[in-house]
């Protein structure tokens, strides 16, 4: 927009349902805007606009992951960006003048936060969080590459000293698609083969990363058991196309990533196969029970948070607001083809083949998951005999966030990884 005269000019094409840009800065000299965009890519790439000539330079292509966030600096020679390759958090320097970036040396394993020129342009904050402390600020020094670590995280006198670093792990799949996550193992104390707990994010375009696991770290110091988080397809993080590979009719195909995870559990020599846990929530609730009634015989019992128990019955009753977004990534209810394959993959319609013990956690008030998907999956269960806990806080949502509840879950769930999962 020109400012004097008020005058609005499209620069960029009008975007399509795959292509985003998100705006970073105009460039010094104002000739041109810096921005991210995954246009004609798998992936977000930084760009830059030559507003003159009309056309897109793009920067760093050979980085085959998301630009996840950049700034320049305060004189406009150096933008850092920074990119999440497998889902860790890596930090670049690019030279303006040359569109030359080299990597920023000895950065913790783990995911950043926000990040900020200093008013001088010689270093440049940002947060940092790891598998043994929440978010820490930093300061790089670009001329000296000197990083200066500026706070102590609070971990509440835990004791970080026998936990290990996350692994990045990676199995091939029914049809050899390659699929990673990352493995927490337990507290170096324990010895022997360690039970396994698989927790699966939700939404389902989300994505686990090497953070720190707060209270979870209980598992893996008291309890001494090892987590695995996967990212299954649908997964965000690696790409437009691996993001799309779970829609709609090829909704269960990534219920068999967890069944191909479940294999490769069974050739580790540290992890027993024998006593595994799969739980989740949103979405991965779905997992959860998805995968309690396809690989029954694999785990030992299952923890389902605010999951979706039939497609159908889900798209009925979530909010309106809501209803349209979600035909986009599972499908059109109202399409018969669509509703008979719902029909079909539900847990509920499956509900005597859950075998193995099972937590069900809902909100009274889901608006996103109802409880009714909760309750008509704990009566079926119920009804064939099965072994159901169930947990439902009438003044809850998608998820607990009150403390007093949040606390109960926790509590409650440990009890029932003692009861099924350890003995």
């Amino acid at each position: 927009m020109d400012i004097n005269t008020g005058i609005k000019s499209r620069l960029l094409p009008e975007i399509d349902e795959r292509t985003t840009y998100i705006g970073i800065s105009f460039s010094k000299d104002g000739n041109g805007i810096y921005l991210i965009t995954n246009k004609e890519s798998e992936f977000n790439r930084l760009a830059y606009y030559d507003l003159a000539a009309k056309t897109m330079i793009y920067l760093a292509s050979d980085i085959p992951w998301d630009v996840d966030d950049a700034e320049l600096s305060e004189d406009g020679t150096q933008l850092a960006f920074e990119t999440n390759e497998n889902g860790l958090s890596k930090l670049y320097i690019l030279s303006t003048a040359a569109n030359k970036y080299t990597p920023v040396p000895n950065l913790p394993t783990g995911v950043m936060g926000g990040m900020d020129w200093s008013a001088d342009s010689k270093s440049i904050g940002f947060t940092f969080g790891t598998y043994n402390s929440s978010a820490i600020a930093y300061e790089f020094y670009t001329i000296t590459n000197e990083i200066k670590r500026w706070t102590k995280s609070e971990t509440g006198g835990m004791d970080l000293s026998t936990l290990q670093e996350p692994e990045l792990i990676s199995w091939k799949s029914f049809d050899g698609l390659q699929i990673s996550g990352y493995l927490y193992k337990a507290s170096s104390k324990f010895t022997g083969k360690r039970p396994v707990i698989i927790n699966i994010h939700g939404g389902p375009e989300g994505q686990s990363r090497p953070v720190f696991l707060g209270r979870n770290n209980y598992y893996l110091n008291e309890l001494g058991i090892s987590i695995i988080y996967p990212n299954v397809r649908g997964s965000s993080g690696y790409g437009k196309t691996f993001l799309d590979l779970d829609n709609v009719l090829k909704r269960e195909e990534s219920v068999k990533d967890i069944g191909a995870l479940l294999d490769w559990i069974e050739l580790q020599p540290e992890l027993d196969a024998d006593r595994i846990m799969v739980t989740g929530g949103s979405y991965g609730g779905y997992m959860t029970l998805a995968v309690s009634y396809l690989y029954s015989e694999k785990i030992r019992c299952a923890v389902d948070v605010v999951g979706v128990s039939n497609y159908n019955t889900f798209m009925k009753n979530t909010e309106d607001y809501r209803r349209d977004l979600r035909r986009v990534e599972y499908g059109d209810e109202r399409d018969p083809e669509i509703a008979a394959f719902f029909e079909a993959i539900a847990p509920l319609n499956h509900a005597d083949k859950i075998t193995k013990p099972i937590l069900i956690v809902q909100g009274g008030n889901d608006p996103r998951v109802p409880y009714t998907e909760a309750i008509q999956m704990k009566d079926k269960i119920t009804q064939n005999g099965g072994t159901v806990w169930f947990l439902m806080a009438n003044d809850e949502g998608h998820g607990f966030s009150k403390k007093i509840n949040a606390d109960f879950q926790f509590y409650a769930t440990v009890e029932f990884v003692k009861k099924f999962l350890i003995n």
